[in-house]
């Protein structure tokens, strides 16, 4: 067991909270000194909690995802707002695929008072938030249920998708690097994300910037494959030129991300 002092464990409720810390604001926060805020974050780095990024750290990742609980406090108000963007996007009267993920529970979110929706899901969180309503039809995919968050994958789940040509298909990732490389982490979700996109006319991906910013090491796709990227921030130029070589609508929940 990792002994953190009081104040590491305050920055890495902010990091769980934010999803990354700034040096600059610790230092302030703390009335510290620069120099002692990274000793601090390179001790949560060496313990594995937090990885440095440039200018302060985020929570770290790599071949293991986060637990659900602490991926839904990340960027959470960013979230909501990429939620918010992506279902303004989603006519009344369409069919959608909704995949697993914080995001697009965010999505879901907003759809609950619309009409004539046929939502085929593999999230079962999803299902919950929108089979209530009465003008959404809700098809869960079968298969076995992963425990730690409630998705729904296996060869079950991609023989269920197969059986459906939707109009649109809203999409999460764990990461995304800067050659337009769409990543995560468990092989079986993959497989059936890749399905929903290929029997999707249009696909939707919702991720905020910190996705640009951790690694993953299952391949799902490339930015290519997407026709709208719903984020708070794209602040990466390599992937921006990327989008717009592919002709992929970015759409920036974040004012200040505007160029």
């Amino acid at each position: 067991m990792v002994s953190l002092s009081t104040r590491q464990n305050e920055i890495l409720t902010q990091a769980q909270t934010n999803g990354r810390v700034s040096v600059e604001e610790l230092a302030a926060r703390f009335d510290v000194s620069p120099q002692t805020i990274r000793k601090d974050l390179n001790d949560l780095c060496e313990a594995r909690l937090l990885m440095r990024v440039h200018g302060g750290a985020m929570l770290a990742s790599g071949v293991e995802n986060l637990g659900y609980q602490a991926r839904r406090l990340v960027a959470a108000d960013q979230k909501r707002a990429i939620g918010a963007a992506a279902a303004a996007l989603i006519p009344d009267k369409s069919s959608l695929f909704i995949t697993i993920g914080t995001t697009t529970e965010e999505v879901a979110r907003c759809l609950t008072h619309r009409s004539g929706l046929l939502v085929i899901t593999n999230n079962l969180t999803v299902a919950a938030m929108l089979y209530p309503s009465t003008g959404i039809d809700v098809i869960v995919a079968g298969g076995a249920v992963r425990r730690a968050d409630g998705a729904v994958i296996g060869d079950t789940t991609v023989d269920l998708i197969r059986q459906f040509k939707v109009d649109l298909a809203v999409i999460g990732c764990s990461a995304i690097d800067d050659d337009g490389a769409l990543l995560d982490f468990d092989y079986r979700e993959v497989r059936v994300s890749q399905e929903i996109m290929t029997n999707a006319r249009k696909v939707i991906l919702v991720a905020d910037q910190l996705k640009l910013e951790r690694s993953a090491p299952v391949r799902i796709g490339h930015i290519g494959q997407i026709d709208t990227f719903v984020t708070d921030r794209l602040l990466s130029g390599p992937l921006r030129a990327r989008c717009e070589a592919e002709g992929v609508t970015v759409i920036e929940t974040d004012s200040e991300g505007e160029e």
